[in-house]
């Protein structure tokens, strides 16, 4: 038999693979199967389609539904260019924080939830456990949706889903979705001089990167609706966070690119907003057009994350609140993978430890007493489903 790892010594050893999203988790995937195989638990995988990353899930517990599902992503942001004090991927304790990629968003969780996984094995549950390891989190929670799917088809369908994205173990009941696209924008080349007889990809690209800056100053001039004002900002917003292009300073721009993008209320309509930015954008390959019938704008999609909705007397929202005490309100605005379960009919809440400050910053930590709390949630979580 396996030995049983502590919760420390398995965020350590997940933190030890470097599961950066450009690279491949399949190294992590391998040990965690491996693992809960020492340990009796059957894992099951969903490729991405160049088979080189996995997601990994697994059951512990009666054959039935109604189970609790613990989510985490297995990947994290790069840390090049990064001033690191120490090595990333080498979990260093240092001012009762550990410090490390990946130890707060959210390698920190999901060494919990093995832990936890690996516990109920070996406990007499009347309530299944799961968990879910996805891959492409933070490239746009694009590995989730076909893992969940999988899921529903291999294992007996939770009742409530438990994303453990870094909340400071608050109950987080909402978040802001969205949608991002790349846009190629194409403009015929001529010398400066004579601008107006070409068309500059760059000057066309700011029209629409202008128009994002207006409707956000026009959305944060309403008033807001009562979900809206639980978020900061209380607005749906738009955003471009690269841009390229150009060829010289004294040629009109062939080409450019940039991404463009919005993160939403709940419940404003993720289509409108769609289409509104396609209809900018068609706006302005039309006067493109006009003067050279060979420039156009291409777009393509990046990703696209449902919002998180509170639900009215939501299971996974009533279970942590027992077992953390949280009875306040809170919503945030990022996305994580919540509402994508939440949009194949689970019950879905975002708690778990760390704060979201930390997330992606050079020296990542999280801290001891998070870390500890996390470990009491796993507990106080195994009592109850052995209740």
């Amino acid at each position: 038999m396996t030995t049983r790892l502590s919760p420390l010594e398995l965020m350590t050893k997940l933190v030890s693979f470097p599961t950066v999203s450009r690279d491949s988790n399949l190294p992590l995937v391998d040990w965690v199967e491996d693992y809960l195989a020492g340990h009796g638990i059957t894992a099951h995988r969903f490729y991405n389609e160049e088979q080189d990353k996995a997601a990994l899930f697994a059951h512990v517990g009666p054959e039935k539904p109604g189970g609790v599902v613990l989510s985490g992503h297995t990947d994290v942001v790069p840390v090049d260019g990064q001033p690191w004090t120490d090595d990333p991927w080498t979990v260093t304790e240092r001012d009762g924080k550990y410090f490390g990629r990946g130890t707060c968003d959210m390698k920190g969780f999901d060494a919990l939830s093995l832990w936890a996984l690996v516990e109920a094995r070996y406990r007499e549950i009347d309530r299944p456990l799961q968990i879910a390891l996805s891959f492409d989190e933070e490239v746009g929670c694009t590995g989730a949706p076909p893992m969940i799917e999988r899921i529903l088809e291999t294992l007996p369908q939770a009742s409530a889903v438990i994303v453990g994205e870094p909340s400071m173990m608050e109950a987080v009941t909402g978040h802001k979705g969205g949608q991002g696209f790349w846009v190629d924008v194409w403009g015929h080349e001529v010398h400066s001089s004579i601008a107006y007889r070409g068309v500059s990809a760059i000057m066309e690209a700011a029209r629409i990167i202008d128009w994002a800056n207006q409707v956000n100053a026009e959305e944060a001039a309403k008033t807001p609706s009562d979900m809206a004002a639980l978020f900061d900002p209380p607005y749906t917003t738009l955003h471009t966070g690269t841009i390229t292009g150009g060829t010289a300073a004294n040629i009109t721009a062939k080409h450019c690119r940039f991404d463009i993008g919005f993160r939403a209320v709940p419940t404003d309509d993720h289509a409108s907003w769609r289409r509104r930015i396609l209809d900018k954008i068609a706006e302005v390959e039309a006067g493109m057009k006009a003067v050279h019938p060979d420039a156009r704008i291409d777009v393509d999609g990046r990703f696209g994350v449902p919002g998180l909705k509170p639900e009215a007397q939501g299971e996974a929202e009533a279970l942590v609140r027992a077992l953390t005490g949280d009875n306040a309100t809170h919503v945030v605005s990022y996305g994580t993978e919540a509402g994508q379960f939440q949009e194949r009919g689970y019950s879905a809440v975002v708690c778990g430890p760390g704060s979201i400050d930390q997330a992606h910053q050079p020296d990542e930590f999280i801290s001891v007493d998070q870390f500890n709390q996390g470990h009491r949630f796993m507990e106080r979580l195994l009592e109850r489903l052995s209740a």
